[in-house]
């Protein structure tokens, strides 16, 4: 309506002009609101355009500098030789002759020995790398700190004992050895006959000592390239230098710490350069440090006697098969989590088990279980015990004595 004359025209005559204004004023504050709700959306709708815009230019922008970055020439890798003065290097490159060339301002302070891009054209230095590293000794580190306790480790008190002194000690109190006044163990080196509980205990102190453990088998070092078994030995310690804390287990050590001979094979010689570059590493680090080394073998008398000098093994500790008390401690811990009947004698098992170490008992016990689930049960009887110790120690050519009689 567009003037006061217009309403008087439409204006029905029986119709009081009052509620008719009324009337007329709701419905245009009705309308009012629902264009003012239709405004809000379109500013909504207006502002989530507006993002998108920008997150797709944002998106534009970086796939334009990922083509340009995927454009742009390759990098020469080098080597520093030697830093002079007036920010020029002497650089070997990877294709073999060496270079005078410039570096970027953008480069921090160069050293010999560093690995360095060099751009292709100019040949000058753009940026420094880290050092190489196989992927295989990042595969050594334990992830998951090992769930072996000491309290999972039966007949063993007196290596546990020695074990945390040399090992868990140093890492969690240096301050008590420098109080006194001396240097903890370096390394300690279990030995014994296979079985013996050797792999637990390193795995129980790593667990103690909220360390990073690095596990190594020894023929892991033992590489087909002359000069690559010992460049893993200086790279498994470099990686333990940058987890410190860490506990560096190498088992079956025996398969490159043999002793030295004369033999003119290349392979003898490789194993016998990657032993070399062990004992050097094993004399490069302090005493004192967050890094501790363990060795493992079941082969101590064929051991290189420069490993088993102190200052590098300081410890030895013999692992030997479990007495009468070990063997009843073995079967505690390794039943205490089964339904065993009243009859189950473990004191007995522990008697006619002479000679067996703490995995032919794990063998036996599991055994056990396995032929009660083959019958039909859910609890293991003595019948089941014996009939496992036969199987177990048979296969294993132990003789054992049952019911008075001795089997070989």
């Amino acid at each position: 309506m567009d003037s006061d004359d217009e309403v008087i025209k439409e204006y029905p005559k029986d119709v009081n002009i009052s509620e008719y204004l009324l009337d007329r004023l709701k419905q245009l504050e009705e309308e009012y609101l629902r264009l003012k709700e239709l405004y809000r959306k379109l500013e909504d709708e207006k502002r989530f355009v507006e993002s998108e815009r920008i997150r797709y230019e944002r998106e534009v922008r970086r796939l334009r500098s990922e083509i340009e970055r995927l454009r742009s020439p390759p990098l020469l890798v080098g080597v520093v030789s030697d830093v002079l003065e007036d920010g020029k290097v002497i650089v070997k490159s990877s294709t073999g002759p060496k270079f005078l060339v410039h570096t970027s301002s953008n480069v921090g302070e160069l050293k010999p020995g560093v690995r360095v891009a060099m751009n292709q054209q100019t040949l000058a230095v753009v940026s420094v790398l880290p050092s190489p590293k196989d992927p295989a000794v990042y595969g050594f580190e334990v992830e998951e700190k090992p769930n072996v306790t000491y309290n999972d480790i039966g007949g063993l008190e007196t290596q546990i004992e020695e074990i945390r002194e040399a090992v868990e000690l140093p890492l969690l109190k240096p301050e008590l050895f420098k109080e006194i006044g001396i240097e903890p163990p370096k390394g300690v080196l279990l030995y014994g006959p296979p079985g013996t509980g050797k792999t637990l205990l390193a795995k129980a102190v790593a667990n103690q000592t909220n360390a990073t453990f690095i596990r190594v088998v020894g023929s892991e070092f033992v590489q087909k390239y002359i000069g690559e078994g010992a460049r893993l030995v200086r790279e498994v310690f470099q990686l333990a230098k940058e987890k410190a804390p860490s506990i560096i287990f190498i088992d079956e050590i025996d398969a490159i710490a043999a002793k030295r001979t004369n033999s003119d094979t290349s392979g003898d010689r490789e194993v016998q350069r990657t032993l070399m570059q062990l004992l050097a590493e094993m004399d490069g680090f302090d005493p004192r440090g967050d890094i501790k080394i363990i060795g493992a073998t079941n082969r101590i008398d064929i051991l290189d006697p420069a490993i088993l000098r102190p200052g590098r093994f300081d410890r030895i500790i013999e692992t030997p098969l479990p007495n009468h008390e070990g063997r009843l401690a073995i079967f505690k811990i390794h039943t205490r989590n089964m339904k065993v009947d009243k009859d189950v004698n473990l004191n007995e098992l522990a008697s006619i088990t002479e000679g067996a170490s703490g995995a032919d008992i794990k063998a036996i016990v599991t055994e056990a279980g396995m032929l009660a689930i083959r019958n039909g049960r859910t609890v293991v009887k003595m019948d089941d015990f014996i009939k496992a110790v036969e199987k177990v120690m048979k296969k294993q050519n132990k003789p054992f004595e049952l019911k008075g009689v001795m089997f070989v």
